[in-house]
């Protein structure tokens, strides 16, 4: 049983930061890349970052590049998303995702999901 648990969200002013933590509980000592997305009502999830499970690559949406960052703790089975620079437009909830494979961006190649963490910019 693979459980992800996300935290770190919150309530933030428009050019504010916030750095969300997704803690990754595996027994079987797989290794995984993990994503971050987001999604807001009645539209569907969005990817926003991805890295590998060694840490050496990473991939990120055209909208975030620059402003977040995906760095990692192995050692921790911690996974997390700095933001920087938060816009209004950033406001949604956001969750991790696993997957037994290489990098991707598409919800439907991530095998184990978050419960989410919502995150709020206010202008």
């Amino acid at each position: 049983q693979v459980q992800l648990v996300e935290s770190g969200g919150g309530l933030v002013q428009a050019g504010g930061s916030l750095r969300l933590s997704c803690v990754v509980s595996d027994r079987t000592g797989s290794r995984y890349s993990m994503g971050w997305f987001r999604q807001v009502p009645g539209k569907e999830r969005e990817f926003r970052a991805t890295i590998s499970w060694s840490g050496g690559r990473t991939y990120y949406a055209d909208s975030v590049k620059g402003r977040f960052t995906i760095p990692s703790d192995n050692a921790k089975n911690t996974v997390y998303l700095q933001m920087n620079s938060l816009k209004p437009e950033d406001t949604a909830v956001y969750f991790c995702a696993a997957r037994t494979g290489w990098l991707a961006v598409s919800t439907r190649d991530y095998d184990y999901w978050g419960q989410g963490t919502q995150v709020t910019v206010s202008s």
